[in-house]
């Protein structure tokens, strides 16, 4: 690679045989990123990477962090930003919006079911004892009803491009999902760093998330018949993700407050101000359901309210997400969402599930464990990347290690082929290389479905590397929608 600007910056770069971002598939290349690998041919690399520099500087001051806890410390990182975005077309992001609408839709009707009627079950769709045996299922939630049976209302779908460019769907996150802050921000950077780059180019704006999330929100609110009080309730400052508890308070311009600020009189919640209660009607919360209310769950937490069920059982309190929402982002019901899409909407997925084995079967423990050098094996329980085997990259002490845990809890696992991830140019130390990425569209539930148009494209930084997580050494790329 060179810093000679008659070289276009792209020239020497090869996908390895992997779907590309940008141009797409060998025999098949794209035409709607036409216009900015040409702006990006113009660069040399010295002025991309001056420019990233300064961009991941800036992204520091600003506070955009996550924290990664070791055995000894905390640490403060910044999610690493690569500065050549990933570009989908209107059409891929119409197929994508219309899959993920059609999946959240899905879902809230099984956890409506789940808890109240449960024909699923009685129909044979999905084994009662996978859901009610769940450590997500929340008998608390038995006949609570929510406005317009939507319990999903923040939810982020994890998407993955295989080699033949078609899009399936890895995993459903329908708890607390994480990462909508970076998209915002990735695009303020881009916006600044490189606007040479987006001039003209007619990318649809993600900047109104914040006023998106607390109308649809708001919707819910007006839905149980209640005021307009909202708080967005977050563990505290050593939590992960707490910057972002910071950015989506301050963009939906309602109080950031953590369990202490609030009180529960008379099964109504109330925020703990210099003026006296006020009365709170509407909790986006960051804190997941164990920890939420000692009284019902874990009462040993710091962090939640007393009382905040009996609260939200009586209908005083809207909570987003509902609570018990976990039965829907489970990885073993993951295998079962083509079927409960079809059981509830009459329709087959727009967007398909990654083959998926489910352990706690015989056939697909046999299959897995026949496999198992071939195969990604995840945990169910786990996130972020954690306890998963990844079968080619795998010594053979770390596959016989995990052959013993299947056959002494196979209801713990699911398995899945290795994916071929899709790649995106991007900026390493040996110049313009490909690196694995995935994708994070947000879905926002009231009444109906509304999906930010882009999402949070995670880049694996690693060569060779599939693992996208943060806290796993991955990064971020500004993800663009074309208009």
């Amino acid at each position: 690679m060179t810093d000679d600007r008659h070289a276009g910056l792209l020239d020497h770069y090869d996908p390895g045989g992997f779907y590309c971002e940008v141009f797409g598939a060998s025999k098949h290349p794209v035409s709607h990123t036409r216009t900015v690998r040409g702006r990006l041919d113009g660069m040399s690399l010295a002025d991309l990477r001056r420019r990233a520099q300064a961009a991941e500087r800036e992204l520091y001051n600003l506070g955009v962090t996550f924290t990664v806890y070791t055995s000894r410390e905390q640490i403060d990182r910044i999610l690493p930003f690569d500065v050549i975005p990933r570009i989908l077309s209107s059409s891929e992001w119409q197929t994508i919006e219309r899959g993920v609408i059609q999946r959240v839709t899905a879902l809230n009707l099984f956890i409506e079911d789940v808890y109240h009627e449960q024909k699923i079950f009685r129909d044979g769709v999905v084994p009662a004892e996978l859901v009610l045996g769940n450590v997500n299922y929340r008998p608390q939630m038995r006949d609570v009803a929510v406005p317009f049976g939507s319990y999903v209302n923040i939810c982020g779908v994890d998407i993955v491009r295989g080699g033949d460019g078609r899009f399936c769907v890895l995993e459903d996150n329908a708890r607390t999902p994480s990462g909508v802050s970076y998209v915002v921000e990735n695009r303020h950077l881009t916006q600044r760093a490189f606007p040479d780059l987006l001039e003209g180019v007619g990318v649809r704006s993600v900047s109104n998330y914040g006023q998106r999330l607390i109308g649809k929100l708001g919707e819910l609110v007006e839905g149980a018949g209640l005021g307009p009080s909202a708080v967005l309730l977050s563990p505290g400052v050593y939590n992960s993700a707490y910057f972002e508890h910071v950015f989506l308070a301050r963009e939906m311009g309602v109080p950031l407050v953590e369990g202490r600020d609030l009180v529960v009189h008379d099964d109504c919640v109330y925020m703990k101000t210099t003026g006296g209660l006020q009365r709170v009607n509407l909790i986006y919360r960051r804190i997941d359901d164990d920890f939420l209310d000692p009284e019902a769950f874990n009462p040993h937490s710091l962090l939640g309210v007393p009382g905040l069920m009996r609260a939200y059982r009586a209908g005083h309190v809207v909570l987003a997400n509902a609570v018990g929402t976990g039965i829907a982002d489970d990885k073993a019901v993951y295998a079962y969402v083509p079927r409960i899409i079809r059981y509830y909407l009459g329709e087959e997925a727009i967007l398909p599930n990654v083959e998926t084995h489910i352990c706690r079967e015989r056939e697909g423990l046999e299959y897995t464990l026949a496999h198992l050098g071939e195969m990604v094996v995840k945990p169910v329980g786990e996130s972020g990347g954690y306890g998963l085997l990844i079968g080619p990259h795998a010594s053979r002490k770390a596959l016989a290690e995990f052959r013993r845990k299947l056959r002494a809890d196979p209801s713990n696992y699911i398995s899945q082929p290795v994916v071929q991830l899709s790649v995106c140019p991007t900026v390493t130390r040996g110049g313009i290389e490909p690196r694995h990425v995935d994708l994070r569209p947000f879905a926002v539930t009231g009444k109906s479905t509304w999906v930010l148009p882009g999402g949070l494209t995670r880049v694996a930084l690693r060569k060779g590397s599939l693992v996208v997580n943060s806290s796993q050494g991955g990064g971020s790329k500004d993800t663009w929608v074309l208009e």
